[in-house]
């Protein structure tokens, strides 16, 4: 892992991506490095457009937000549209299979699988996406522990859905694992 990577989540309201970048950031913690999670939605709340940013460091972070994306999830068409020329040249663009990609993305390396899919017709329920999404992101990056991420998911999740969510995680890794 570089010395400091910049992560943007980005869907709509009620994906849970807030908290799949508060269980980030808590991840990198645990991990006992530094971590800073910032987050905005757009007017609507649910519905509308949503993003949290995570930065996580080996030393102290000088800047709280993301200026260019090491890694940018987008799980709608809107958030890809509106944010994938934030990711870096050298980053990583992670899509759900829904989103048709804008024309001239200068991302290193596209990533298109089916979060979102997985969540309702594997897993058996759409809220677990972001759970999905951030194992995807722990198998891409490694910024984070599996079992930190894990001790963060189960730390955050309703009592009673831990199982459903160790299993959207593990879901998680597999999608990417050919990448």
């Amino acid at each position: 892992m570089a010395n400091q990577i910049e992560l943007r989540l980005t869907g709509s309201g009620g994906q849970g991506l807030i908290l799949g970048g508060i269980i980030l950031a808590e991840a990198a913690l645990l991990d006992g490095k530094t971590a800073i999670q910032s987050q905005s939605y757009g007017p609507e709340a649910r519905g509308g457009a949503s993003k949290a940013e995570v930065i996580i460091s080996e030393t102290e972070i000088d800047y709280p937000k993301v200026d260019s994306a090491d890694l940018l999830l987008a799980l709608t068409q809107v958030a890809c549209d509106k944010y994938a020329d934030s990711v870096k040249e050298d980053g990583i663009l992670l899509v759900d299979s829904t989103v048709v990609l804008p024309e001239g993305i200068k991302a290193g390396k596209i990533v298109s699988v089916p979060i979102l899919h997985t969540a309702s017709d594997v897993v058996g329920k759409t809220m677990v996406a972001n759970i999905i999404a951030i194992g995807a992101i722990q198998q891409l990056l490694g910024s984070v522990t599996k079992e930190s991420l894990e001790s963060a998911v189960l730390s955050r999740v309703p009592k009673g859905t831990e199982d459903l969510n160790r299993k959207a995680l593990a879901e998680g890794y597999k999608l990417v694992e050919k990448f």
